[in-house]
């Protein structure tokens, strides 16, 4: 807050609440000073708040919690309040400036809890390693279901039942299953289509265990491939070997993106590789940093990643191998054990 120059400081994203205060409730703001902090909810989060909330004090208000930062900031000295601007709307823009009065200057800002977020610490690091655990023995449970006759939905279902069955909160995002043809779409929904002997099927799934999230991608083939598949296969997954043998503290993630895309020029894939090599994981499963190109940021140690290369040929299929990655001092630890050679069911 002194290196922005302001004075006060309002966090409205939940995941953000929740990393400064440990408060898992839906509906809150974050008022900070310098010194203090207060937790504006309503009379549903009452007991809960109280129970959880660290570093700050609760206040309970009747109505949105915007139209109370006013009143928390009532009789301290006139400032500026940062707000975060990608997580706070026009309205809520309006509904601020009505609560706070001209004696508060409004300035957004984005990026600020999430560059804290980005730097895992020794106990964010082990939860995300029992999460990555957990996925990888869902994809064990599993894989002995991926045959002909099931549907996409069906099988799931059936991940989304052993990742709640293991003790994680829930998926943290929706499940992926995606045969044939439809695995070259990259975040294609399930359907009813059913599995056919002879065809791709890529399995995107992942966890939310203790808050923290996990993200596995593998690619089986039904029956016995042919040569180019078995060759797109052994390209995807060099890529993926590139790219961990250059993570490392200090490294542009652009680099590394850019890393993967030379062994896939190699072998003239490089135009089928359509998003970006990885993201950042934690409370979310989209965080910083990125792996991509045009991205400034470089790798540190206690950043968590996905490395993701992936092949989408239109007509034919699509290959995708995603692991969990850590940072450490001396290079990259791959969280997630589910096996990477090639799966022919």
């Amino acid at each position: 807050m002194k290196g922005k120059r302001l004075d006060f400081f309002l966090v409205s994203h939940p995941p953000n609440i929740y990393y400064l205060t440990g408060f898992t409730g839906s509906s809150g703001e974050l008022v900070l000073g310098q010194e203090w902090g207060v937790l504006i909810t309503d009379g549903r989060y009452k007991t809960q708040a109280r129970a959880e909330v660290r570093g700050a004090s609760v206040l309970i208000h009747k109505g949105p919690p915007l139209e109370a930062v006013g009143g928390v900031l009532d009789g301290r000295r006139a400032g500026t309040l940062g707000f975060e601007a990608e997580h706070t709307s026009v309205l809520g823009v309006r509904q601020l400036r009505r609560s706070t009065g001209r004696s508060i200057r409004l300035r957004g800002h984005t990026g600020a809890v999430e560059a804290l977020r980005a730097i895992k610490d020794a106990e964010e690091i082990s939860r995300l390693r029992a999460a990555a655990s957990l996925i990888g023995r869902v994809f064990e449970k599993v894989l002995p279901l991926v045959r002909p006759g099931r549907s996409e939905l069906e099988l799931a279902a059936e991940i989304e039942y052993q990742i709640r069955g293991l003790g994680a909160e829930g998926a943290s995002f929706e499940t992926i299953v995606a045969s044939g043809r439809r695995s070259a779409q990259p975040h294609a929904r399930p359907t009813s289509k059913l599995l056919r002997k002879n065809e791709l099927v890529v399995l995107d799934l992942g966890a939310i265990l203790r808050h923290y999230c996990s993200d596995l991608t593998r690619t089986v083939y039904l029956g016995r491939a042919p040569g180019r598949v078995r060759s797109i296969y052994g390209a995807v997954r060099e890529a993926q070997a590139e790219a961990l043998a250059n993570i490392r503290p200090a490294t542009p993630c652009a680099e590394v993106d850019q890393a993967t895309r030379r062994v896939l020029q190699r072998h003239r894939l490089d135009r089928y590789f359509v998003h970006s090599l990885g993201h950042g994981l934690g409370l979310e499963i989209h965080e910083e940093p990125r792996l991509a190109a045009g991205i400034k940021s470089r790798l540190q140690a206690g950043h968590v990643v996905t490395v993701e290369p992936g092949v989408y040929i239109p007509g034919f299929g699509g290959i995708r191998i995603e692991d969990d990655v850590l940072v450490t001092r001396d290079g990259a630890e791959v969280l997630t054990r589910a096996p990477r050679e090639f799966l022919e069911l």
